[in-house]
């Protein structure tokens, strides 16, 4: 976990998503990779041509430069590296999860089939493979709303309980309250039922955040229990979050399911950036992921 891994498109920077990795690369004191990835030769798109290749790579050597440029303005003594790599783009940064703290990316809101099927999609391949947790900035943070606070959805699991533990520290980075949601259907049961389970869900909630908070005094930690579509509650409190933490369900199976419906429509919806934490311990490069091809300019460098 050495660098803040920054996904570059060449075709649209996303400049709120690069001022999320340059803080957040500042904050931890790390260095910034920055990596943009040329697609390879494929008839449909003809980048068999050298005129099409060659303006393919000016635009990403340019967006490059660009990224760089800024990351100089906002944080001076910031050690960055850039690299342009030919291959798929989710499955070049893919292959650099393994060494990387974190990996973010921007959004170009691409409609749910295409995200996962599209050669250039990133957000939903990325975030569902990657050792690291993934940052998607589809909305900048709101960080003029006081107090500061980021938000954890939290379900009694496995990957919400590693997902509190990673709001909790970056809460203290932050110096950020930490908001713990556990979103839950209405019940149908009766009252006294409905009131037992609520309690039970409250109980358990204030267990899962109870043992990081004691790590991180500093860190006022909030909990609480909503009813309703776990999506449409945790979009309401991404309205005024510096970003919503949530856990990836699993290792096996295909893309939609190791995230779940509530992070793929979190991923769509929510109003900042939302950082989706795996389970701990590498899970291995998936069968049939594409490995990038070499081929590399201009780096990385190092400055």
């Amino acid at each position: 976990m050495n660098d803040v891994l920054m996904g570059v498109d060449p075709r649209e920077l996303s400049v709120h998503a690069l001022i999320w990795a340059a803080d957040e690369a500042a904050r931890r004191g790390l260095p910034l990779r920055m990596v943009a990835a040329v697609p390879p030769v494929h008839d449909r798109i003809r980048y068999d041509t050298p005129a099409r290749r060659n303006d393919v790579r000016i635009r990403a050597e340019s967006a490059l430069a660009n990224a760089e440029d800024l990351v100089r303005e906002l944080h001076a003594g910031l050690r960055t590296a850039t690299e342009l790599v030919i291959g798929t783009p989710a499955a070049v940064l893919r292959a650099r999860t393994a060494r990387a703290a974190l990996a973010v990316v921007g959004s170009r809101r691409l409609g749910p089939v295409a995200e996962v099927l599209s050669e250039g999609s990133v957000t939903v391949p990325l975030t569902a493979h990657a050792d690291c947790p993934v940052v998607v900035c589809r909305a900048p943070e709101h960080t003029a709303v006081h107090p500061s606070t980021l938000v954890v959805g939290v379900d009694g699991s496995e990957a919400s309980r590693e997902a509190v533990a990673f709001a909790v520290e970056e809460a203290s980075l932050r110096e950020a309250r930490l908001r713990a949601v556990w979103v839950r259907p209405r019940s149908l049961r009766s009252h006294g039922d409905a009131e037992e389970e609520l309690a039970e869900r409250r109980r358990l909630l204030s267990e899962s955040v109870a043992a990081w908070a004691e790590r991180h005094p500093d860190v006022r930690v909030t909990a609480e229990v909503l009813h309703g579509h776990p999506v449409e509650k945790l979009t309401l409190t991404s309205r005024e979050s510096l970003a919503l933490v949530v856990g990836r369900q699993g290792r096996g199976g295909h893309t939609g399911t190791r995230l779940g419906s509530t992070v793929r429509g979190l991923l769509h919806h929510a109003e900042c950036p939302v950082i989706t934490v795996p389970l701990p311990g590498r899970e291995g490069r998936d069968r049939g992921a594409e490995e990038p091809r070499t081929g590399r300019s201009p780096g990385p460098t190092e400055r």
